[in-house]
């Protein structure tokens, strides 16, 4: 089969990029000196130097390069390497491990994730084919049941020893640990057998079942060194490595002594990365220092710092800021930038989740009540200068979206009547709803972080108004999601990142409602969409694929687990003038801040044009407003 196509047909999403490992005798975190040479005794056939000749014969296939179709869009030919970059974050990673409890949050994926660690593969990012990491060539078998890869011999961790199959193995194994205390893990890759090493670089692994994300998701697993995991269980692994790093593959490396608890940390680019010179890695990773701080819970102070120099590029989340704040001295006289920057990247899921689990939002009513209170059209005009539509469904803007979802929108009348019918038919000396049964007060608690204080306020005046007492407690996110975690909870603001094909299972499977730990926050169950996960998995047709997801949005939006916010899509950038970057300037499908880490650099000239013209009080070119660099190349290519 031929293997383009054949990505095109399964690829599921984009994955980031890990795996690690050292030895025994070299302190975590850091390079060994000793290098391992190159292994000239592995035979060809065995995936030694040489297999490429053998590669066609053996059934083996890999992504042919080429230099006009894909050299624009793994970095730019200009970019220069050196210098550092500094980004401040409103919080510290909960772990630094990329594995395991607590590992899933953005932070962990954008900056230790992607930049330290690989997978087998990876996944090309315009065209979303599979293109070489760890693995040179790969094998699909007829009945996609079995795939084989072949290691590149030169593939090496920070320590120097090679990465070979048992390093898949090891990986594969900790993923399966229940003691790792992350239950997706489980649910993702016991749909594969125990993998095996057919040779020192060439692994295989089979499915139970046939399933058409099955190669995706194994390719795409980031790995683990054998000979750190052979030593540790998984709750051993989760305590030694909860606050510093597996060494890995990639191109970065985060020193132990370079990790400072819950202020920052700092990742080096390595001069000895193994795959430095591959064509799709040549023109990335140009920074040859990255600084993560934290500024928790204090988003005035963290545009401060940025303002005065301390932070490089800014993301600009509240539309207030966008339209009255940054206007100041640096961007009126172009020395800071601002764009918004759109691309195909997927709006995700935000809003209030409730905990299905418990009173008062057990009951559908009341869900339902809270939303039509929830008058999103006004905040949105009102705070949010318009710059977003809302959001009706878990995979809003794409073709996913069940267009006949309920779209919630503001009517008293209706939440008044659904609670009148849940029970709530009077109010108290204070104004608050009491259940005529149980004489319950309609009371719960939101707990987020005081940074979201100015979305959430509004909307408590808003049920307070009709009866319903919503209390805020203020926590650090680190507290929240631990409690969120926990199923301890009636109430939360979160939001989900998007993929670019859903993986509904994830969230949605109803073995997951009563573990903790996973992405099911709400505790929904639904037997119809367990039915629909399982055709999803094993379903090879897109079109049949749009069908089974609109129907689980529709079931999902019906239950209403979630009082949805609103979507854009488009970043808000703001950056000091000292970059380069590619004409795209953030990647088609990621398209958040978190790109600038990957492909954009320090530009000597811009930085020394920058220093003259704040020294000497000179303007330099205002930028417009938009970027549309991934719109108009869907116009040019007739989508």
């Amino acid at each position: 089969m031929n293997m383009r196509k054949y990505a095109l047909i399964i690829i599921a999403m984009l994955f980031m990029a890990c795996g690690g490992g050292e030895n025994k005798n070299v302190k975590k975190g850091t390079v060994a000196s000793n290098k391992t040479e190159k292994d000239l005794e592995t035979k060809p056939e065995e995936g030694g130097y040489g297999f490429e000749d053998l590669a066609d014969e053996l059934g083996f296939e890999t992504y042919a390069w080429s230099e006009e179709e894909d050299g624009t869009y793994f970095g730019d030919p200009r970019a220069k390497k050196g210098g550092m970059f500094n980004y401040i974050h409103s919080l510290f990673p909960r772990t630094m491990r990329i594995i395991g409890q607590n590992s899933s949050q953005v932070l962990n994926s954008m900056t230790i994730s992607n930049l330290c660690y690989e997978g087998l593969l990876s996944q090309h990012p315009t065209t979303l084919e599979f293109i070489p990491s760890l693995a040179s060539h790969w094998k699909i078998s007829d009945d996609k049941m079995e795939f084989k890869f072949r290691i590149d011999p030169d593939a090496r961790w920070w320590d120097g020893m090679p990465v070979t199959a048992d390093d898949v193995i090891a990986t594969w194994d900790l993923r399966m640990d229940e003691t790792i205390l992350s239950p997706f893990e489980q649910m993702t890759y016991g749909k594969f057998e125990r993998p095996v090493a057919e040779s020192k670089y060439i692994v295989s692994v089979k499915a139970n079942a046939v399933n058409w994300r099955n190669f995706l998701y194994f390719s795409t697993m980031k790995l683990h060194p054998d000979h750190i995991l052979k030593d540790l269980d998984g709750t051993a692994f989760l305590e030694e490595y909860a606050f510093s790093v597996v060494p890995g593959t990639g191109p970065y490396i985060i020193r132990e002594e370079n990790i400072k608890n819950q202020e920052s940390y700092l990742l080096e680019r390595r001069e000895d990365y193994w795959s430095k010179d591959s064509p799709f890695k040549r023109y990335m990773h140009n920074f040859d220092k990255i600084k993560i701080s934290a500024v928790k819970d204090n988003d005035a102070l963290q545009f401060e710092k940025f303002k005065k120099g301390e932070q490089d590029v800014f993301n600009v989340n509240r539309s207030r800021r966008w339209i009255e704040e940054t206007d100041f001295e640096a961007t009126e006289n172009g020395w800071m930038k601002k764009q918004r920057i759109f691309s195909e990247k997927p709006a995700g899921t935000s809003g209030y989740y409730f905990n299905m689990r418990e009173w008062p939002f057990d009951d559908k009513r009341v869900r339902y009540a809270f939303c039509y209170l929830y008058d999103r059209e006004k905040m949105n005009r009102e705070m949010y200068y318009n710059e977003y539509g809302m959001m009706n469904s878990l995979y809003s803007g794409t073709v996913y979206e069940n267009k006949n979802n309920n779209k919630f929108t503001y009517d008293p009348e209706k939440a008044v009547q659904l609670l009148i019918e849940a029970g709530y038919k009077s109010r108290n000396s204070d104004g608050w709803l009491v259940h005529e049964e149980t004489g319950k007060v309609l009371s719960f608690t939101i707990i987020t972080q005081k940074t979201s204080a100015y979305m959430i306020t509004p909307v408590q005046q808003m049920l307070k108004e009709y009866g319903m007492d919503m209390q805020i407690q203020f926590i650090d996110y680190n507290t929240m999601i631990k409690n969120v975690n926990a199923r301890n909870f009636n109430v939360c603001m979160l939001a989900y990142s998007g993929l670019i094909y859903p993986n509904p299972e994830s969230s949605l499977r109803s073995t997951l409602a009563d573990q903790d730990d996973n992405n099911n926050v709400w505790g929904f169950k639904s037997a119809r969409v367990d039915e629909l996960l399982d055709e999803y998995d094993i379903c090879f047709e897109q079109t049949r694929r749009i069908e089974i997801i609109q129907e689980i949005d529709g079931i999902f939006n019906e239950v209403h687990p979630i009082g949805f916010s609103i979507a854009r899509n488009y970043s808000r950038l703001m950056w000091w003038d000292r970059f380069g970057y590619p004409d795209w300037m953030l990647s088609r499908y990621v398209g958040e801040y978190w790109d600038t880490l990957y492909y954009w650099w320090i530009d000597d000239e811009k930085a020394k044009t920058l220093d003259d013209a704040m020294e000497n009080d000179k303007k330099l070119p205002i930028m417009p407003i938009d970027m549309k660099y991934w719109p108009q190349y869907l116009e040019n290519m007739g989508s």
